[in-house]
């Protein structure tokens, strides 16, 4: 077990709370002390940690991989950020880009020319974990003159289908 600043802090806060309560019972400093040892590992990790999980959007961050963005398409969100920041992917060619990404999920819609715009590759890269994340991320790649130009990623709410009955 790694004694953290928190887990002291726990430690603390649950002696005060314990002796506080055990005053009105018994007047036994060494009681508070044992309970609260033996009772804060279970409330750090049992407790408080997973509600901290669920609660955060930390997510692991991966390098890109071809490999990893077509096999596990529900994982890309751990990839993008590395994609953006890098640029290493910056003026490939569509042929290029296809045979790192695979073909585009879909493409943008141009209102100008009220089409899809074949320059604008959008790709889902999954949902964040987290207990109310209602946001599904996906990426947009953009061309130029035949190159990749930029890489951004996009929010957008999630929504299910409706089943016929």
């Amino acid at each position: 077990m790694v004694i953290t600043f928190t887990l002291v802090l726990f430690l603390c806060l649950n002696f005060v709370l314990l002796y506080l309560f055990l005053k009105t019972i018994d007047h036994r400093k060494w009681l508070a002390l044992l309970l609260s040892a033996v009772l804060t590992p279970v409330m750090y990790f049992y407790v408080f940690y997973p509600f901290l999980n669920i609660i955060s959007s930390y997510h692991h961050q991966k390098h890109f991989t071809s490999e990893a963005w077509k096999d596990r398409p529900d994982l890309r969100y751990e990839m993008i950020d590395q994609m953006i920041t890098s640029k290493e992917l910056q003026g490939i060619t569509k042929k290029e880009a296809q045979d790192l990404f695979g073909p585009a999920e879909w493409f943008s819609w141009d209102n100008t020319l009220k089409q899809h715009d074949s320059t604008k590759w959008n790709y889902g890269l999954g949902i964040e974990p987290g207990a109310f994340n209602t946001m599904k991320t996906n990426a947009l790649i953009e061309f130029e003159e035949g190159r990749l130009s930029d890489i951004s990623s996009y929010k957008e709410e999630i929504t299910y289908d409706a089943k016929d009955p």
